[in-house]
């Protein structure tokens, strides 16, 4: 039989029974049910799955131009854990953000994850369901993919993740809308062409400090216990919107601070602590020349002065005597004088 009749012989297999087969010898006649054929019968198992591929959920990734190697080598992690993806080219930055519907309903795809760089280190992340909406804007911090962590997880490419969201998920409506769509977007659709029956992995979005951190982690078999696989990413939510990419605005995050305003922050903060530094030499230089100054007078030096007594002033109104000089004679030198004697 050739591969191609094997092929239709297995599809024909599916969705049936198991079916008993009876083995004929060569050249023999098929007799009737004996005990001995009946040992000869071998019992062809059914396939393992029986059911059908209903949710047709597709997720489209792709990004804009000016993305980095990061963000190229996360949509690749996103891509592998989610089978049921696809990828199209980049889109030009000119373009209006309302083509990725049209992008979408080329590619047969209702779910999409677009990638949006700006000034090549900003990452805006846009998680929507095309056509009709909702969908959320988010600011993309702390990348770390699958290549850079080297994590000891592991799973089986293309198995169906488990989703595990925070209490805080079903505390408020804004963060209720994001557990459906992360639940839509991120969920292998069951008895998918490109899963695999297997479920031995999970993804976490955990709420803290105002943001939704993503895990990816192995179940181990043994203990149940969890092992990270990687890749890892914070979401900072920005605004919910009505439609797809647009639309009026469903929420808007109060405590989120753009990436120029953050920058701004951070060099305005460099400044003032120059500034800081100088005014704090400027002082210690005055604080050295007032020390000069006092250095300059010593405080010991009076104090071994004595006070003298007062003297009363004597004015001369005449001229003083001449003093009498009385003129010595002329003596001889002492050869001279050794001479005479």
């Amino acid at each position: 039989m050739s591969a191609f009749k094997r092929k239709r012989g297995a599809q024909a297999h599916v969705g049936k029974k198991a079916k008993k087969v009876k083995i004929v010898a060569d050249g023999g006649e098929e007799r009737d049910e004996t005990e001995q054929e009946r040992k000869n019968e071998v019992t062809i198992p059914p396939p393992v799955s029986l059911g059908k591929w209903t949710n047709k959920e597709r997720v489209l990734i792709f990004s804009s131009r000016g993305i980095n190697f990061r963000t190229r080598h996360l949509m690749q992690d996103l891509r592998t854990m989610m089978p049921h993806s696809k990828a199209d080219t980049k889109m030009d930055r000119k373009d209006k953000l309302f083509v990725i519907n049209e992008v979408c309903e080329i590619k047969n795809c209702n779910k999409c994850l677009f990638f949006e760089a700006k000034k090549k280190q900003d990452l805006y992340m846009w998680i929507s369901n095309s056509p009709h909406g909702p969908s959320a804007k988010f600011l993309v911090q702390n990348i770390h993919t699958l290549a850079e962590l080297k994590m000891t997880g592991n799973c089986l490419k293309g198995s169906r993740p488990l989703l595990s969201f925070d209490p805080k998920f079903d505390q408020e409506p804004h963060y209720a809308l994001l557990k459906e769509l992360f639940t839509q977007t991120f969920s292998t659709p069951r008895y998918h062409p490109k899963s695999q029956p297997f479920v031995d992995h999970v993804f976490t979005f955990t709420i803290a400090d105002n943001r939704i951190w993503f895990r990816n982690y192995q179940i181990i078999e043994e203990d149940a216990s969890l092992v990270e696989i990687g890749p890892r990413f914070v979401l900072n939510l920005i605004k919910i919107f009505q439609g797809s990419f647009g639309g009026p605005t469903l929420y808007e995050n109060p405590t989120f601070l753009s990436p120029n305003m953050h920058r701004r922050e951070i060099r305005l903060a460099a400044a003032a602590r120059v500034r800081e530094k100088q005014m704090v030499k400027e002082m210690q230089k005055l604080k050295r020349v007032d020390a000069k100054e006092d250095l300059s007078r010593d405080v010991t030096a009076d104090v071994f002065l004595t006070p003298a007594d007062e003297k009363p002033v004597h004015i001369e109104t005449e001229a003083p005597e001449p003093k009498i000089v009385k003129k010595n004679k002329h003596k001889a030198f002492k050869r001279q004088r050794m001479a005479r004697r």
